[in-house]
């Protein structure tokens, strides 16, 4: 999968329908970048062998003391995902060789996450669990025993943030409760910690947080989320300024923290000026108003190295552009476009 969002909508289009699979194996590779096996590694990946031996071997440096690395990648390398990627390359092909197609297996993958569907419970254990098991085996990775489990679809499990649940026969994809639990708690400790910062830096550290969480869950059903993250910001602001003018009437720290915007109230604000030096508002995102929409998976065989794909590659990124209000396109994009030689 290209994206956490193409492997999303790809676990939407294996499970949605009512004659889909209804057991779900929830992988998870042990200490993954940690025991990659270098020898595999050498042997499968189509590159310079010397520098591919050079990487994994570097070693890392720890107070000031290099230590030598036998086995595993480096995490968070520019290299790491490639060789990730080309490790658990042919995973589907093979979980699919040894199983029958009413057997409704399906394979999900983003990096070191993957989920397999089966129409029953004693496929995935008996049959695709130590398939995947001798798979991984030979590449120096192993399933976490406490982790990896057989889930129905009915009781629902976690996938990249995501919860995915089948109620009443309808699948439902919403924001994980870990997930929404992990960012009201930095939330939580970023407004506790500029107790005395002004309004403007204190939206400015917030903005980020809030629009990027709201456009990573904006294509599944989030919209509840979003009104509750959005009430508990609200409520965990309201006492941030209380705290600030413990002598203050309520109506003087509302007019002085809050604005109203038409048929809007309650928008935590503040005056700021612009490049042009005129001045202008200053507003917290409220994550409700991030529009939702369906991700559309990208082509598995799409690529900007083939001429084939040009057009449609063209086509999904503008119309993110115009999504955004942005008629142009940005000049990231033309500088690309140009790299492959699409004009």
């Amino acid at each position: 999968m290209r994206s956490t969002a193409d492997a999303i909508e790809q676990c939407f289009k294996s499970l949605a329908r009512r004659c889909s699979a209804q057991y779900i194996l929830e992988g998870d590779i042990h200490s993954c970048f940690d025991t990659i096996s270098h020898k595999w590694l050498l042997e499968n990946t189509p590159m310079d062998k010397e520098i591919l031996g050079k990487w994994p071997a570097a070693g890392y440096i720890e107070d000031g003391k290099l230590s030598p690395t036998t086995v595993g990648a480096p995490q968070g390398g520019i290299i790491s995902p490639t060789l990730l990627t080309i490790t658990l390359s042919g995973l589907e092909q093979m979980v699919k060789a040894i199983t029958k197609p009413q057997d409704k297996i399906n394979v999900c993958i983003y990096a070191d996450d993957f989920i397999i569907t089966g129409a029953t419970a004693e496929v995935l254990e008996n049959k695709v669990r130590p398939a995947v098991d001798a798979f991984l085996r030979n590449r120096g990775l192993s399933l976490s025993q406490e982790k990896t489990k057989i889930t129905h679809i009915n009781d629902g499990f976690d996938f990249l943030g995501v919860n995915i649940r089948k109620h009443r026969n309808k699948l439902i994809v919403k924001p994980a409760k870990s997930s929404v639990k992990r960012l009201l708690a930095d939330i939580r400790e970023k407004i506790k910690s500029n107790r005395t910062a002004k309004t403007d830096n204190l939206i400015r550290l917030l903005n980020p947080m809030v629009r990027g969480w709201g456009n990573y869950y904006r294509n599944v059903c989030s919209k509840m989320t979003f009104s509750y993250v959005d009430h508990y910001i609200f409520e965990a602001l309201w006492r941030w300024a209380v705290r600030r003018h413990p002598n203050k009437k309520f109506t003087w720290i509302k007019q002085k923290y809050f604005r109203t915007d038409k048929i809007h109230n309650w928008i935590f604000s503040t005056v700021v000026r612009n490049k042009y030096r005129e001045s202008v508002y200053l507003d917290l995102v409220e994550m409700k108003k991030v529009p939702i929409k369906r991700h559309i998976k990208i082509k598995s065989a799409a690529t900007p190295y083939n001429p084939e794909y040009h057009n449609y590659l063209e086509k999904r990124i503008v119309g993110r552009v115009i999504e955004s209000n942005n008629k142009r396109r940005p000049s990231w994009w033309l500088c690309w476009w140009n790299l492959i030689g699409a004009h």
